[in-house]
Parts: structure tokens; sequence; C-alpha cells
């Protein structure tokens, strides 16, 4: 039997841009999502000045930021964090929703990879969890994403 082709990402990213949008709702989880994304990118080799950072008010506002970010050449991944910790009301339904649905469109239409970092929980607790507590740090697992992508689509090119 012959062996099958296998194609798969590494994390050497080269010199790779990234950019990592991030909300200020919940800022309390999000800098600490933020932190782990930085850490994880710096720890695979990625300098400084091949990092941007761009606020974003809240996680409904993410899908057009993201694609304006990835319509500007500037990026060869993104990385998206936020956090959306469920309410009484169906807002929580809304805007965790749409922001995925917009986030996939972009990826999808762009074709820039996006890595989702955006914590949707439904307490306070389970996001600090995911935040760098018992649950590790999502920010950190999604740097790693888009650095592992990042080297899968140059291989898919070739």
């Amino acid at each position: 039997m012959t062996e099958i082709q296998t194609i798969e990402g590494d994390f050497d990213c080269g010199n790779a841009r990234f950019g990592i949008a991030a909300t200020r709702f919940n800022g309390f989880v999000v800098e600490s999502l933020v932190s782990g994304a930085v850490d994880a990118l710096r720890r695979h080799g990625v300098e400084s000045q091949r990092i941007r950072l761009v606020r974003v008010p809240g996680a409904y506002e993410l899908p057009l930021v993201v694609r304006r970010m990835a319509r500007s050449g500037s990026y060869d991944a993104l990385i998206v964090l936020g956090c959306v910790i469920r309410g009484s009301t169906p807002h929580f339904d809304y805007v965790a929703g749409n922001a995925a649905s917009g986030l996939s469109t972009v990826m999808l239409e762009e074709e820039v990879p996006i890595a989702f970092g955006l914590l949707t929980t439904d307490t306070i607790e389970q996001a600090l969890e995911r935040a760098g507590t018992k649950a590790g740090n999502k920010g950190n697992d999604a740097a790693l994403t888009a650095i592992e992508m990042v080297s899968l689509m140059d291989r898919l090119q070739g």
C-alpha cells in the first residue's frame, strides 16, 4: 500500500505578521487573553514589530474590524480575542452568534486565517477559567492556531 501524502502546519512562522483584534468589553477577562496570545507569539519567535493589536468596543463589532484588517494585506493571520458572558436576556445569542458567523464569513471570503479566541461562556467563572486559570489560556491557544495556520497555508500554495 502506498503512503498517503499528509500536509500539515507547524509552529515555524518565519517572518509572518499577526494582527490581534481584542474587545474592550469584559476587559478584565480579555486582557489575560491578549497577554496569553502575545506571549505565545513571542515564544515562537515573532518580533514585536510583526504584531499589531487593534482594540474593538465589543464582539459584535469584530467582523467589520477584522474584515478591514484582512483586506489591508498587512497580516498573514488574525487572532480574535473577546468574551461574551451569557446574561438573562437573548442578547448573548445575538452577539455571540453574529460575531462567530461574521468572522467565519470574513475568513472564507478574504482567505486570511482567523484564529477564534472569542470566549462564549455561561458565567464569569467559566470565562476566568479559560483566560488563564483551570482551563489554560485560550488567547495562547488562538495564537498557536494562527501560527500553525500560517505555516499550513504556505504549504498549500506550493
